[in-house]
């Protein structure tokens, strides 16, 4: 199958066409983009030109995009927003127009400040959709069955149970050493910010854990790391998120059923079991309790209430 070029009948002078198709070359070259890559950057210069074409009433040249002010750079955005294009995509158009402008300036072609000085739209906040308790369980449960190898299985059992019995980051998981592991029904876990915090961990959690080390073909010292891939290594997060896509597919779960999907589900559930709000905030290590509403979905009336139950200034107005 033949591919469609993006740049064929480029809207352009053709001073900047040809540039263009130097910039796309170099981004083949230089910067080893993908095809797919390739194209989607291609499409973005395109479109833009195609605008400014319109937007000045000629085809634009290397002048005329030195030339533009940030109110044109504006006018684009908005178009495309009236064509309905949501704020990722605009987003991402404007990095590729930032690339192209930034690939013409160190080649002395043209240069334009303004575009510098415009604000990237911002990417709208989204959290993967929970998995039922069901759901959670029956992928811990088949992580077993999915390793290639049984200590693997018990290794990714142990690893999905903490991020969903515990409520742990992907990144806070598999940054545990041996001496980490859950004591007397606590494990202590180094967040973002290098914060420390407590958390509970039931004794199913630290069986799996005990029963992955028992199995586990290294002897791992207690500065070791806790989880280890298939060379004796800390255990990368890629191997987590392909074995949980592995999963998906064994299961039938959705694509929003990753691993961090795991931690929003323990903090979804612990608050439909009547969890407070403030304690959840503490288990997963956020620094707001307006990230915690987030992520739980709480509404605000309920935020507000728990804020005036916990607040200091609250209690003396009330006292």
């Amino acid at each position: 199958m033949v591919r469609a070029d993006p740049l064929s009948g480029l809207s352009a002078a053709p001073d900047l066409a040809g540039r263009v198709r130097e910039w796309r070359a170099w981004l083949a070259a230089e910067r080893r983009s993908s095809v797919n890559t390739l194209d989607a950057y291609a499409r973005d210069a395109a479109r833009f030109l195609a605008f400014l074409t319109e937007h000045l009433g000629h085809p634009p040249s290397l002048d005329d995009l030195a030339a533009l002010a940030t109110r044109d750079f504006r006018a684009y955005l908005a178009a495309r927003g009236a064509a309905g294009i949501g704020r990722s995509s605009l987003a991402r158009e404007l990095s590729s127009l930032r690339g192209l402008f930034g690939w013409l300036e160190r080649e002395g072609l043209a240069a334009n400040p303004a575009l510098a000085a415009l604000a990237t739209p911002r990417k709208p906040l989204t959290l993967p959709r929970p998995l039922s308790a069901d759901e959670a369980l029956d992928a811990v449960r088949a992580a077993v069955d999915a390793a290639r190898e049984p200590w693997l299985g018990k290794r990714d059992a142990a690893v999905l149970l903490l991020m969903y019995g515990a409520g742990l980051r992907i990144g806070e998981t598999l940054g545990l050493d041996v001496a980490d592991r859950p004591e007397n029904g606590t494990l202590r876990v180094t967040g973002k910010g290098n914060k420390t915090r407590i958390v509970p961990v039931l004794p199913a959690i630290t069986a799996a854990i005990d029963a992955y080390l028992e199995i586990c073909p290294y002897r791992l010292a207690p500065k070791d790391p806790l989880f280890v891939g298939a060379r004796g290594e800390r255990l990368n997060p890629g191997v987590v998120q392909r074995q949980v896509r592995v999963l998906r597919g064994m299961l039938g779960l959705p694509e929003t059923a990753t691993p961090h999907a795991l931690r929003h589900s323990f903090a979804t559930h612990l608050l439909e079991a009547g969890g407070d709000l403030r304690s959840i905030q503490e288990l997963l290590g956020h620094a707001s309790l307006a990230a915690t509403q987030r992520y739980t979905g709480v509404d605000a009336a309920r935020l507000k209430a728990v804020h005036g139950a916990a607040h200091p200034r609250d209690h003396k107005r009330r006292s």
